[in-house]
């Protein structure tokens, strides 16, 4: 079964601001299905030239870049109420590649339907852009710790971010998370091997400030980890849903 606009689960979370009567009938003549993938499914790939844009509407997953030598960067993890494909949709393909981690749910939409979408509702169109504008935001924090962090402090400010996204869809219960990424995955999201990306989390744990293990994210101080990571804990900003 489809979920109709109107009662989709993600518009009643904290996280994303509520869309008026109106907006929930436009993005529903927008959506044109859904789509169930298993983990380890692309979604999309890196330089291919989809029809369709996605909104993850359960599920978790990664967006990755592959380099000529198989080398992999890990550019963001993908969450509920994320926007996929729009760098296909503006540019003609991707440059990069989205997998599922877990098993998703995505809304369906049709790319070639994009500039009528912005035409016929500017409100809508500034926030795809604001999307836009909050995940350039994002890359520029990811290249700051990649490139000026230290390893306990990257490590560390990957945990607080995912951890903040976690609170904000309500996955976090007694300060526990389930966690679908793998350690590989934050080491090639911070430019770290996976030996000194273990050795750091191991680190952590020892200070008892979190805890990574069989699939589950538990951080005792969220603040005390923020502090090491040289970032501020400051409430997340409610995002639009497309």
């Amino acid at each position: 079964m489809t979920t109709q606009c109107k009662f989709c689960p993600l518009n009643r979370k904290d996280a994303f601001v509520n869309m008026s009567a109106e907006e929930v009938g436009f993005m529903q003549k927008f959506k044109v299905g859904e789509l169930t993938v298993d983990p380890g499914t692309p979604i999309l790939m890196q330089g291919s030239n989809a029809p369709q844009l996605f909104t993850a509407l359960s599920g978790m997953g990664i967006r990755e870049r592959h380099l000529q030598n198989g080398a992999r960067q890990v550019i963001n993890f993908v969450f509920p109420g994320d926007f996929i494909g729009l760098q296909a949709g503006l540019l003609g393909e991707m440059g990069h590649s989205v997998e599922a981690r877990t098993q998703m749910r995505l809304c369906v939409f049709n790319r070639s339907e994009l500039w009528n979408f912005f035409k016929s509702h500017p409100e809508r169109s500034f926030d795809v852009t604001w999307l836009a504008a909050m995940e350039e935001n994002f890359l520029g924090e990811s290249l700051s710790s990649v490139g000026q962090r230290t390893a306990v402090e990257a490590i560390a400010w990957a945990m607080v971010k995912i951890f903040q996204r976690g609170q904000s869809l309500g996955f976090v219960t007694n300060n526990t998370m389930d966690l679908p990424f793998t350690q590989r995955d934050v080491a090639d999201a911070m430019g770290l091997s996976l030996v000194h990306t273990n050795k750091t989390i191991s680190r952590l744990k020892q200070q008892q400030l979190a805890s990574w293990s069989d699939g589950q994210l538990q951080i005792n101080s969220l603040e005390a980890l923020a502090e090491i990571a040289m970032t501020e804990l400051r409430p997340l900003a409610r995002r639009p849903l497309i």
